[in-house]
């Protein structure tokens, strides 16, 4: 008898196999229904999807025996993962001098023929076989190694999809502990910096109020510098905060929006001294949906659209329709436009179109960002199309039935 040698690869292909961990996992029915099959294809009272670890073979599924692992050292799949045609066919293994004095030959189960094909990793890598035994020397047709060898790649798509959705898995944790982890942060960001910067701009206020004859043209800058500073600050720390604590929606209750109401109240909320004009374009008087969230989505995009504009008088109409499973929104306004490279980047957090709004101040690329998380999570989605000196149109939707 010849024990099997180690495959040239050995040590990745251990890896590889352990990447799956499958081993000593419970038997699966999509996998024993394949290993029946290449029973009753091949005609043999045995099959086995038989894999190769340190120092043993290990059997995922198994047809016509009971136990459930044997030695390396005696498995004829330890020899087959080392065939370069990827197929090992012993006819009859008391004729061959790898087998012949083998004690699964021997003795129970009595291995006389033995077809094994090769189970392949998605690295390449051999991690055991499909295989089919027999009490008595025969041969298979070309027709049964073909299904043997469909079989085999069958039982390696599930071997895959299984590891592929325990990755997805795994990340899918990953991601949530991230998730709370960057709550946790935002937490105390706000709590722990917001006082200090109030202070700051406390005291640059009473600074300058109180040495305001005595400070030169350059130290009133450098203290008005100070004091936008200290309020961007603020602005960037709230944004980061709510950006991270939109949940659940369900959480929240669903009410009556009149939407004529809300056109006034935000003319009157952001609007300076005539400057804005919103105008509402809908058949609906109201919808039915989160109140709270909604004026989140519209109170950024209407304040993006007044601190961009390029006109004396900002306008913007509201377009509101729906169908069956979504109110449809359009936000329309008549300002610079957003240019075509930046359109697939201004919903994504720190990202901004512009460098500097109509009052100077640069745009931390987070309000947008809310927007397409909240949107996300009324079951809806936004886009923008815009051309340059034609205003720009957000188009979103949310559902009704989140």
């Amino acid at each position: 008898m010849e024990k099997p040698s180690f495959h040239k690869r050995e040590s990745e292909r251990l890896e590889s196999l352990k990447s799956y961990f499958v081993l000593d996992t419970e038997s699966e029915e999509e996998i024993d229904s394949l290993t029946q099959l290449a029973s009753e294809i091949c005609e043999t009272p045995i099959s086995l999807v038989s894999l190769i670890d340190e120092d043993r073979q290990w059997f995922k599924s198994k047809i016509g025996i009971d136990v459930n692992e044997a030695s390396r050292d005696l498995a004829f799949c330890a020899h087959a993962i080392n065939e370069t045609d990827e197929l090992l066919v012993i006819e009859d293994a008391r004729t061959d001098k790898r087998f012949f004095d083998n004690p699964f030959v021997t003795n129970t189960p009595s291995v006389i023929f033995y077809a094994g094909v090769v189970l392949k990793s998605d690295q390449n890598l051999p991690l055991g076989t499909l295989c089919v035994i027999d009490h008595a020397p025969r041969k298979l047709s070309d027709k049964q190694i073909g299904s043997l060898k469909i079989i085999s790649k069958q039982i390696m798509n599930l071997l895959n999809y299984k590891k592929s959705i325990r990755k997805q898995e795994e990340l899918r944790v990953r991601l949530l502990q991230k998730n709370h982890e960057l709550e946790s942060f935002a937490s105390i960001a706000a709590h722990d910096l917001k006082s200090p910067l109030a202070n700051i701009m406390s005291a640059a206020t009473i600074f300058s109020e109180t040495y305001a004859s005595q400070l030169d043209s350059q130290g009133k800058l450098l203290i008005d510098s100070i004091e936008k500073s200290g309020e961007r600050l603020i602005l960037l720390i709230d944004g980061l905060l709510k950006f991270s604590k939109i949940d659940d929606v369900r959480l929240l209750e669903k009410s009556k929006v009149n939407l004529n109401e809300v056109i006034t109240d935000f003319t009157t909320l952001i609007g300076n001294g005539g400057n804005l004009i919103i105008s509402l374009k809908s058949e609906l008087n109201a919808i039915e949906t989160y109140s709270i969230l909604l004026d989140q989505i519209l109170i950024n995009l209407f304040t993006n659209s007044l601190k961009y504009c390029d006109k004396k008088i900002t306008e913007i109409e509201l377009f509101v329709t729906e169908n069956s499973s979504h109110y449809l929104f359009i936000v329309k306004d008549n300002g610079p436009g957003i240019d075509e490279k930046y359109q697939g980047k201004i919903f994504n957090l720190f990202q901004t179109a512009s460098l500097h709004d109509q009052y100077g101040n640069k745009g931390n690329g987070i309000g947008l960002a809310t927007v397409k998380k909240i949107i996300e999570k009324l079951g809806g989605t936004i886009q923008v199309e815009s051309q340059v000196g034609k205003g720009a149109e957000f188009h979103f939707s949310i559902s009704k039935y989140n």
